[in-house]
Parts: C-alpha cells; sequence; structure tokens
C-alpha cells in the first residue's frame, strides 16, 4: 500500500506543481475575459458603423466629430488625414481619451494603416487580423464610446479623395 501511495503523492505533487507554474499568477488589471466579451458586442455594431469614403469625408465636416488615428506619432507625422487628432493606441487611458474626445456621445472616425495602400511609408499594412481600427474600436468602446465610426476600404492612397497632409519633424 505504502508503495502505491508514495508514488501517487508524487504524481499529484508535480502535476499541482506543473499546473501552478503554467499558469501565471493573477493580474486584477488585465482582463482577458472582458476583451472577448467586448469582442462580441462590438461585432455587429462595427459591422454596420463602416463608412464609405465619401461618407467619412461628409461625416469630417459636420460638427461634433473628431477623427482619430491611432497610429504612432512617427507615422502620424509622415501622413495623415488633414485636423485628424493623433492619440496613439498605446497611450488610450480614460484621461487621454477625455482629452481628445470632448464627450462619450462625439461622434469619432477612426482609421488606419490598413485603409490605405501603395504608401508603406505612412501606412505599413499589418496582417488584417492585427489592423488597428479593430483594436481601436474594441478599445473605444470599452471607455464607453459608442458613436464610433470606422473607415470601411482599402483605398489607393494615389486615388484617395481625403485630404492628407504630413508634418515634418524639427
Amino acid at each position: 500500500m505504502v508503495r502505491l501511495v508514495v508514488p501517487l503523492l508524487v504524481l499529484l505533487w508535480s502535476c499541482a506543481s506543473a499546473a501552478e507554474t503554467a499558469r501565471p499568477p493573477a493580474n486584477q488589471l488585465i482582463d482577458y475575459e472582458g476583451f472577448a466579451r467586448n469582442v462580441g458586442e462590438v461585432w455587429v455594431l462595427r459591422e454596420a458603423r463602416r463608412v464609405s469614403e465619401a461618407d467619412f469625408i461628409r461625416m469630417a465636416g459636420e460638427p461634433d466629430t473628431v477623427v482619430l488615428d491611432a497610429r504612432s506619432e512617427r507615422l502620424f507625422r509622415l501622413r495623415h488625414v488633414v485636423g485628424a487628432v493623433n492619440l496613439s493606441f498605446p497611450e488610450f487611458t480614460e484621461a487621454t481619451l477625455a482629452s481628445a474626445i470632448p464627450t462619450h456621445q462625439t461622434r469619432i472616425l477612426i482609421y488606419c494603416n490598413n485603409n490605405f495602400q501603395n504608401a508603406p511609408g505612412p501606412f505599413p499594412s499589418k496582417l488584417p487580423s492585427a489592423s488597428l481600427n479593430i483594436s481601436t474600436y474594441i478599445a473605444l468602446y470599452d471607455y464607453g464610446y459608442r458613436n464610433v465610426y470606422e473607415l470601411g476600404p482599402l483605398i489607393d492612397i494615389g486615388a484617395s479623395r481625403l485630404e492628407l497632409e504630413s508634418r515634418t519633424v524639427r
């Protein structure tokens, strides 16, 4: 009996030990389940809020609208939609979003690298599943912004009707 119990205890201890090392400690500031829940909630809303280039241009000119560029400051300076506000995605917090967007009801228009082709310098393509529009939309939703619209099409930079500009780094 002892010969059977000792190996069994060693096996149970090693399984428990392996499970503990395989599972990182809890972190209340990281909520994957919440993220996954938001992805599900945003899916249908986002699909209904993807707009054409013409609608994006029209909406951008209307009052109480912010065009938000969540790319890095470096890429923003290379080329961006005229009038866009740059708040790099890694800098999203309640405070930074509130400073860039007047209210949670403000209409927000977003675009990203994957909306433009033939401009790899300012708009380098990401994997489609890693498109910044997706992460930006989900994060804005999570922070309580529901009036978000996304530039839908892939646009050749040379044929775009969007007014684009560059800012030189000084």
